[in-house]
């Protein structure tokens, strides 16, 4: 699912940012662009990264 619509950016995209070290927004802003044009993704990335931080601290424990 289309997170960043401005920018492309999907659900898949922010995980493979996130297992590639990404694990703040500024990061994932610098490294895909998202939430940088209208801004109206912003949470939903924030949303999506976070979940995904947990799924993989989850898989580790």
């Amino acid at each position: 699912m289309y997170v960043c619509i401005c920018k492309g950016v999907t659900e898949k995209h922010i995980q493979e940012a996130a297992k590639s070290g990404v694990n703040d927004y500024k990061s994932l802003r610098d490294k895909t662009g998202v939430g940088s044009q209208c801004g109206k993704c912003g949470s939903d990335a924030k949303s999506c990264l976070r979940q995904h931080s947990l799924t993989s601290e989850n898989l580790i424990l």
